[in-house]
């Protein structure tokens, strides 16, 4: 877990640099894009990553229930 949130640290990092260059106005039109659609895929790494956390903590949750109504 520590690699991915390594990962998604930086890719956040990353993504607010992006978000700084199409704010300016030194970008071409081609340039814009091409910086849109890395933005794009790094959200989407983001992404996996905050829904695979959730996955485990969801699984993680569950277990804790399960302990709770065995001992009951």
């Amino acid at each position: 877990m520590a690699k991915a949130q390594s990962n998604f640290e930086q890719s956040i990092v990353e993504l607010e640099k992006l978000v700084d260059a199409l704010e300016g106005d030194e970008l071409s039109l081609d340039e814009s894009l091409k910086v849109f659609e890395k933005g794009v895929k790094l959200s989407r790494s983001c992404q996996k990553i905050l829904d695979q956390a959730e996955l485990k903590i969801q699984k993680l949750s569950d277990e804790q229930w399960q302990d709770v109504s065995d001992e009951l």
